[in-house]
């Protein structure tokens, strides 16, 4: 009773495409026989050699070999190229696999339509089937490849990378192998003096940083929304163009215009103190003052985005609340606490949680500003100013710390990642979505 099926899936799982032949599919059984033979062609002499590669990391190094009066350089393993392409050929075998799969479940579900009397659907008919209701998902297998490879991988070499030595200067492929450590790299980093000063000393500020950061950007852009929007305040359209000027121009631009005019030596800044008779202050070069700076000039380029956005939002609060409060006597604060801001937080509370991630990474300002200066004698290539994320541009580009980096990176995502799902879970605007409609 259930031959067809039966035979049909047995086929498929010999060799794709044969259960489809089976099943009379005969444009569907060749391709999938071509991406079958195209699949072994490829894995066959390559995915021994990436298991072997991601495992061992290689075990001959590059060296010298004399010929006459002439070293001649021997080539070796390269680690880090035998990691990549590891990686590249493992996960074109897990597509493989997933197409597999799905090759036998359709030899099945057809061989099944036959044992009931039914006829299994042509080419035709499934190439139709598939650009009608299945086409979403047809327009998204080309970019989820390009995410798989593009950034999946890259985050996956990243993370293994944390628990290699992969490090200058002795553990820089082609001159010598990269070795696996497990978690030797985490466990320097908190446990080394060196590096667990400098670790809790950065991570500390990033956290201090990515709150002030928020609560001033996000409260001066309300109050300047609210101000904007007062009753006896003329010219509305005027005072919003020349608030959100600072966030039109480039913020590159605007950064390093910021890094002249707070120049310690020179800046007009310190030259318009000297006319009030006060002294120069160290702007850049003094490490409090250098973070004062930089909360300032964050200030600067990220309220306009904080008025923007509640500026529309004040615009959609029914004004009949506002009427109702005014009848019952309530005062300009009252209706401030109990209207606006409800509505206010309600609407903003994700993107709030999304501008304190955001300020965790906010690589822009320290790096264009102070490029993470004043430098700090006892931390480890870090400076006053460096957050994770410069830090670990540092240690990556500047000093080939790539094991440390990496372990730095999966820290940030860490705490990143929990910080916002924990907080977004509990914000009103998940757990009452109906609330405004």
């Amino acid at each position: 009773m259930n031959r067809h099926r039966s035979i049909a899936a047995i086929l498929s799982v010999l060799f794709m495409g044969l259960g489809q032949l089976y099943n009379r599919q005969f444009v569907k059984g060749l391709l999938l026989m071509a991406v079958n033979a195209t699949a072994l062609v490829y894995l066959v002499p390559n995915i021994g050699k990436a298991i072997w590669g991601v495992v061992t990391l290689g075990e001959k190094m590059q060296g010298l070999k004399k010929v006459g009066r002439i070293n001649v350089p021997v080539p070796g393993d390269h680690s880090i190229f035998l990691l990549i392409s590891g990686l590249i050929t493992i996960l074109v075998f897990a597509i493989f696999i997933t197409i597999y799969i799905m090759n036998i479940r359709d030899a099945y579900l057809n061989g099944s339509m036959r044992d009931k009397g039914m006829t299994a659907p042509d080419f035709k008919r499934t190439w139709a089937y598939v650009t009608d209701k299945n086409f979403p998902l047809l327009m998204l297998a080309i970019p989820a490849l390009g995410v798989l490879f593009l950034t999946i991988m890259p985050i996956i070499f990243m993370i293994m990378l944390a628990f290699t030595n992969y490090a200058s200067p002795n553990h820089i492929p082609p001159k010598a192998l990269v070795d696996w450590v497990g978690f030797e790299t985490f466990a320097n980093l908190l446990t080394l003096k060196t590096w667990s000063h400098t670790f809790v000393g950065v991570f500390t500020w990033t956290i201090v940083w990515a709150v002030i950061a928020t609560v001033t950007t996000y409260f001066g852009g309300m109050l300047v929304a609210l101000l904007i929007e007062s009753k006896g305040v003329r010219f509305k359209k005027l005072w919003r163009t020349l608030f959100i000027i600072p966030y039109a121009i480039p913020q590159l631009i605007s950064l390093l215009v910021m890094r002249n005019l707070f120049n310690g030596q020179f800046g007009p800044v310190n030259q318009y103190l000297g006319y009030f008779g006060l002294g120069k202050l160290p702007w850049l070069t003094d490490p409090f003052w250098a973070k004062v700076t930089v909360i300032l000039v964050n200030m600067w380029v990220g309220i306009p985005v904080s008025m923007v956005l509640i500026l529309g939002i004040l615009t959609a609060i029914p004004k009949d609340l506002y009427e109702a409060a005014d009848v019952d006597g309530a005062s300009g604060f009252q209706k401030f606490k109990i209207i606006t801001v409800p509505f206010v937080l309600f609407s903003t509370a994700p993107i709030l949680i999304m501008q304190f991630a955001g300020n965790i990474n906010n690589f822009n300002v320290i790096f264009l500003l102070t490029n993470g200066d004043p430098v700090k004698g006892d931390y480890q290539f870090a400076g006053s100013t460096d957050l994770l994320v410069t830090w670990l541009y540092k240690l990556t580009l500047n000093n080939s710390q790539f094991n440390m980096a990496s372990a730095i990176g999966i820290i940030i995502f860490l705490i990143v990642a929990s910080f916002s799902i924990w907080n977004y879970r509990r914000s009103r605007s998940f757990k009452e979505e109906d609330m405004i409609q």
